[in-house]
């Protein structure tokens, strides 16, 4: 029996230091969650709701048809942005959309939301007709493409995004899916991984590593950018086992093409 792939999307937030550098912000997740009790980014599978028409035209500065093309998709790219989006309100309370908007000011009504949302009493579509919302899309950049290998008993098809915060936005975790939440440079994420502190799985170890090539958030997200439309590959780890252990092989290594 073939594991069905789930669609997902993952979103790396950024903000900028004073001392000039810039630090993202991590997750980690409850051990009842798919990848239990790992640190990863904000974010989890598509839902039906993300990718409603009604939805789109919240989106800011970016149609369908545009994000479709940059994902190398037919139609319903934008249902990723969305879905970014929700699952950062959900997750870590973070809402990407115009601060102009007089709800952005409104903490109080902000958290009220959101705690609805998580309660399922509202949908995030109610959300932002409601409030009239302007989703920042523009904001938001993909940059990495992993599918779950084989192996694995439940498998996603994840995009991975950038996007850029105001350094005032307070994140926190929603102390039920996560139970810790911090920002952190890229490189001294990758010294708690390699001192045993911090446990990742690949995509989330690559993604940092990738991160860590630059100086500030704007650097990153304009790399990033000027990519063009599909020119992000996915990544899908093979394994095999030998002599009772699982040996991984990414894409362009000797040897992927043999498993």
């Amino acid at each position: 029996m073939t594991t069905p792939i789930k669609p997902a999307a993952t979103v790396i937030l950024m903000r900028e230091r004073e001392e000039g550098d810039f630090e993202i912000f991590m997750v980690r997740r409850s051990s009842r969650s798919p990848f239990g009790s790992l640190y990863v980014f904000p974010g989890g599978k598509l839902d039906p709701e993300d990718s409603e028409i009604d939805l789109y035209p919240c989106c800011e500065g970016m149609d369908d048809a545009e994000a479709s093309k940059q994902l190398g998709i037919e139609n319903n790219g934008l249902s990723f942005w969305i879905a970014c989006i929700r699952e950062c309100f959900e997750e870590v309370g973070v809402l990407l959309a115009n601060p102009e908007n007089p709800i952005m000011q409104d903490e109080e009504k902000l958290a009220k939301l959101r705690t609805d949302l998580n309660n399922k009493e509202i949908t995030f579509k109610d959300i932002c007709l409601s409030e009239s919302l302007s989703l920042r899309v523009k904001n938001i950049v993909p940059c990495a493409h992993w599918i779950t290998p084989a192996i694995e008993p439940k498998r996603f098809d994840t995009r991975f995004f950038l996007a850029k915060v105001n350094a005032k936005q307070l994140a926190k975790h929603d102390g039920f899916e996560l139970t810790d939440s911090f920002w952190i440079k890229p490189k001294d994420a990758l010294v708690k991984l390699n001192n045993g502190e911090m446990n990742m799985i690949l995509p989330t170890i690559k993604n940092i590593e990738k991160l860590a090539e630059f100086s500030s958030s704007s650097e990153a997200f304009d790399h990033f950018e000027g990519l063009g439309e599909n020119a992000i590959p996915p990544i899908l780890p093979k394994f095999i086992k030998r002599d009772g252990e699982w040996i991984g092989f990414l894409p362009g290594e000797k040897g992927y093409d043999n498993v």
